[in-house]
């Protein structure tokens, strides 16, 4: 459970990234269609497997791109 926590959490406060957790979630529910799709010929709509399809594309973007970005520090008052 750890491990799930440290995955979703965004590094700076140990808080869980919602960016993270949309992303995560998209991807699942794009997984859940592919295989109901391949193994029980469940039909999903196009336009919602695409939608759900560039969310994960989108979150997993942003989240690698923040691993990159310059870390800048708060103006000091």
């Amino acid at each position: 459970m750890n491990w799930f926590h440290s995955m979703l959490s965004d590094g700076t406060d140990d808080l869980i990234s919602s960016k993270r957790a949309v992303t995560i979630a998209a991807f699942v529910l794009c997984a859940i269609a592919f295989v109901a799709d391949l193994f029980w010929d469940y039909k999903v709509d196009p336009n919602v497997f695409e939608g759900m399809m560039y969310i994960a594309i989108a979150g997993l973007g942003v989240t690698a791109s923040e691993k990159f970005a310059k870390k800048s520090e708060a103006p000091k008052l």
